[in-house]
């Protein structure tokens, strides 16, 4: 069973909910490319709030993910459309249905 995952929550600046969404949407093909990450889901939480959640076999992989093109799009930018950091948790799977 996969068990290491990541959880990021983003918080879209006013009136950037629209432009956070459709950079969210724009990186699945990234995330299709790479070959270390099990599963990736963009979410909207709320009007203004955004998650991403990953999972990956290995530690390995959650590193690449975390230094690949998704993060340093998003870092890019984040303060064009981000009301605060992101919040990265690593998170561990403790039961999972597939």
């Amino acid at each position: 069973m996969v068990t290491l995952a990541l959880l990021v929550t983003l918080q879209a600046k006013p009136d950037k909910e629209t432009e956070l969404a459709d950079m969210l949407k724009g990186a699945l093909a990234l995330a299709q490319a790479e070959t270390q990450t099990v599963s990736w889901y963009a979410l909207q939480m709320g009007e203004n709030s955004f998650g991403v959640f990953d999972t990956f076999e290995a530690e390995e992989g959650r590193q690449a993910h975390l230094s690949g093109q998704i993060a340093a799009a998003l870092m890019s930018h984040a303060d064009e459309l981000l009301a605060a950091p992101p919040k990265i948790e690593h998170v561990t799977i403790l039961a999972a249905k597939a």
